[in-house]
């Protein structure tokens, strides 16, 4: 039987890069591979598109960059249904069943990949150019979550014109939000130039951290809560994950560097939470898949309160991690899907949409 042939894409021009050589590593040492031929590309930080034929543990350390390759392309045109593979004196097409595009942050995660590869007739897991637009931008999510009945956290945006009153719109979110507030960008991922603000000085640092990343910034109310996380699979009739996995930050909040680069987050899968708290964030996690219009899969995290008055959704995650330390993967393997079978269901639900 004709293998079905997966180009897995990993790196990316952004923020995210090095997680994204971590994720795609840890899918590609566990992808079935009596069921899928696997063709490797690679995006520079710069955005050169790279094949990669070597050791998958090259991959993290970066140490594919160095090795001759040829330039890759995703094909417009539908009916090479696949990559071109270009070198000094020829140009090869190579088609592709699917894509598995494990890129983190921007121009991977925000619907711009999954626009060109709906365009080349390409199916892809995860969710599509839509749904990963909104799900990145937090200021969408939040209008669009909320208009379903989503509980959320209060929220305001603050854009670059408004720095020059900055006053004025400081006074605005303090009457709304209150101190401490949280600010971040609106299109950017793992926490990337997110800020804890206690005063309106540290409001204003944090508003011009956020505007570095993205053109506008989310600041949100706090939340004085357990950081509980849900995986959610599936196309129209979506599945979340029977367990939920908890974040316990031994720092004041989850930071870039709290999920990946350091030892001060304690994981806990199962939640500690109860039965009926558990129940209702995967029925919630599952109103929110639908209602942005996810498909494939997503991520999402919860904060449930402390006093005991409710949950709040934080945000979707449409290209969770998927390192050997991640959640998403995590919860599903203790929801009784091991990491093989959970890969194998994401491919077929790519292709299941075509």
């Amino acid at each position: 039987m004709k293998k079905t042939r997966v180009a897995v894409l990993f790196g990316g021009a952004s923020s995210e890069h090095e997680v994204s050589t971590v994720s795609a590593a840890s899918v590609l040492r566990n992808i079935p591979q009596d069921s899928f031929d696997i063709v490797m590309v690679g995006i520079t930080k710069d955005g050169r598109w790279l094949e990669y034929t070597g050791s998958i543990e090259d991959i993290p350390s970066m140490e594919w960059e160095n090795r001759p390759a040829r330039t890759v392309v995703i094909s417009p045109d539908r009916s090479h249904h696949g990559l071109l593979m270009i070198d000094e004196n020829h140009c090869e097409i190579c088609p592709i069943d699917v894509c598995f595009p494990v890129l983190h942050g921007k121009y991977g995660e925000d619907g711009t990949l999954q626009g060109l590869l709906e365009l080349a007739g390409i199916p892809f897991v995860g969710c599509d150019m839509i749904s990963s637009a909104n799900c990145m931008d937090k200021e969408f999510t939040h209008v669009i979550l909320e208009s379903h009945g989503i509980p959320m956290a209060k929220w305001d945006v603050v854009r670059a014109d408004d720095l020059g009153q900055f006053e004025e719109k400081a006074q605005q979110l303090e009457e709304r939000l209150g101190y401490p507030m949280f600010v971040k960008p609106a299109n950017a991922g793992s926490s990337v130039g997110v800020s804890k603000a206690k005063n309106r000085e540290q409001l204003k640092e944090s508003c011009l951290i956020a505007l570095k990343e993205d053109s506008k910034a989310i600041v949100e109310e706090f939340i004085d809560g357990i950081e509980v996380e849900n995986a959610v699979l599936g196309n129209e009739a979506p599945t979340a994950s029977a367990v939920c996995g908890e974040i316990a930050p031994l720092v004041e909040f989850y930071t870039y560097d709290a999920k990946y680069n350091d030892k001060s987050t304690q994981l806990y899968i199962p939640a500690r939470i109860s039965l009926e708290q558990n129940e209702e964030i995967r029925k919630t996690a599952e109103k929110a898949y639908s209602s942005i219009g996810c498909e494939g899969m997503a991520r999402v995290d919860f904060f449930v309160k402390r006093d005991g008055s409710g949950i709040i959704l934080n945000e979707i995650n449409t290209i969770p991690g998927f390192t050997s330390i991640s959640m998403y993967p995590k919860m599903w393997e203790a929801s009784g899907v091991p990491y093989p079978e959970l890969l194998k269901r994401l491919i077929l639900f790519a292709l299941e949409r075509k």
